[in-house]
């Protein structure tokens, strides 16, 4: 059965690998959608041979083993052509500058038990070069988890990084604007411009959340489009999604999230949390929600007015005097022991602890990498050789974190992305 398995896994790496390559060469929808019906199906098969696996073995110990057996080979997802040029941003760039190299990224969305997929992923390596970073690239990754329907979620993925470019485009002219006292030491100086980009960061990233919600406000349930479409009034707003942003520069990651989806960082062997969910729980949501006049119910699990079991989210129309989209952010120092970091949907996190999710990440991570010793670290390479498709340890972390969710019961959709913090960003 694992040899069956693992024959699926290449399958997919290959369904992906023509989808990459029908995106790049340019219109062409029927047949990129009649790959991802394919990936799918074989997606669904690989869950079902797993539980097939997993029922067999009942010792937790041996699943484990049998998982990291079976699981090392799987897929790792490349865009081609991500980075957008500094001239996109208002700021100059040569001719024939070298393109930036990618972070490596293992990520992956599957419904799980659900009968429909509402989660969505959005990875953007070398996303754009700000002047908000000295016109160094930074990569965005997000996880969205869809309330009520896809349609909000579906938004975020599309949307969200590209109102944040528009965003980025207008904060040089607010930043040259301010000017630092003479009279002020070089550190001060430097404390206090590290202090306002932190904050323009946060103004930034609350606008982007802010308009995403308007967006929401205005998004069919029943067709999910932003736009009169001859739907009854009830129908707009309905939907909504929990958000969790990662904005990594060379220095610092930054996280906004909105709701119960979470980063994790695995730094030196102990677990980081770089968000705390929005649950009705949470002391000071629960004041917030009951100030407005809202109520928490405690039932199988808190919930706002008894229907919704967060605090803060996008869209949710119907409930938003109490239901926020209001982002919490933590600015995280990277430092040398930083192994990877964790985004995923609560479909991971219900199920699986911080601790045994980073420790799962790091055994994947401290497997040799296919490419190593024939192309020092350059990731090996399917197909065109480009870099578009490539399988790593990150990749495989990202497909058994889903799978170990699904073997401790989850009954939601799961979306898992890590990031390798150990190789950092590999030259493609």
């Amino acid at each position: 059965m694992t040899v069956t398995l693992e024959s699926r896994d290449a399958e997919i790496a290959r369904l992906n690998a023509q989808m990459l390559q029908a995106q790049s060469e340019g219109p062409g929808m029927g047949k990129i959608s009649t790959l991802q019906v394919q990936n799918e199906s074989l997606n669904a098969e690989v869950n079902t041979l797993t539980q097939q696996l997993l029922q067999a073995h009942a010792d937790e110990n041996v699943r484990m083993a049998l998982l990291l057996q079976s699981l090392f080979f799987f897929i790792n997802l490349r865009v081609p052509n991500l980075r957008m040029s500094d001239s996109n941003l208002g700021a100059a760039s040569g001719a024939g500058a070298p393109e930036e190299p990618v972070p490596v990224v293992g990520a992956i969305s599957i419904p799980g038990k659900r009968s429909s997929m509402e989660d969505a992923i959005s990875v953007w390596p070398n996303l754009c070069s700000p002047y908000l970073n000295q016109h160094r690239p930074i990569d965005f990754f997000a996880v969205y988890d869809g309330l009520g329907g896809p349609h909000v979620s579906g938004l975020c993925r599309d949307r969200m990084y590209l109102v944040l470019l528009e965003e980025l485009m207008m904060t040089k002219t607010i930043i040259c604007s301010s000017s630092s006292n003479e009279n002020m030491s070089r550190r001060t100086r430097a404390q206090l411009e590290a202090h306002r980009v932190k904050e323009m960061w946060k103004r930034v990233l609350k606008r982007c959340f802010e308009r995403i919600d308007e967006m929401a406000f205005v998004t069919c349930y029943e067709c999910g489009i932003g736009i009169p479409c001859g739907c009854p009034p009830q129908h707009l707003g309905l939907g909504g999604s929990t958000a969790v942003l990662a904005i990594l520069t060379k220095e610092i990651i930054i996280v906004a999230n909105c709701g119960d989806a979470r980063a994790v960082l695995s730094r030196g062997g102990r677990v980081m949390p770089l968000s705390i969910d929005h649950k009705p729980d949470r002391p000071e949501e629960r004041a917030r929600i009951e100030a407005w006049g809202g109520r928490v119910d405690f039932d199988d699990c808190a919930r706002v007015e008894g229907i919704l079991s967060m605090s803060r989210a996008i869209g949710v129309k119907y409930l938003k005097k109490y239901i926020i989209s209001e982002p919490e952010f933590t600015f995280t120092k990277r430092d040398l022991q930083d192994e990877c970091l964790i985004i995923a949907s609560d479909g991971l996190w219900d199920v699986v602890p911080n601790e045994m999710a980073c420790q799962v990440a790091r055994e994947c991570l401290q497997q040799e990498n296919p490419s190593a010793e024939n192309d020092g670290l350059r990731p090996w390479v399917e197909n065109d050789g480009r870099g578009e498709v490539f399988s790593s340890p990150s990749a495989a972390a990202a497909a058994l974190l889903t799978r170990l969710a699904i073997a401790r019961g989850s009954q939601d959709n799961i979306s898992v992305i890590v990031v390798d913090l150990k190789i950092d960003y590999i030259q493609l």
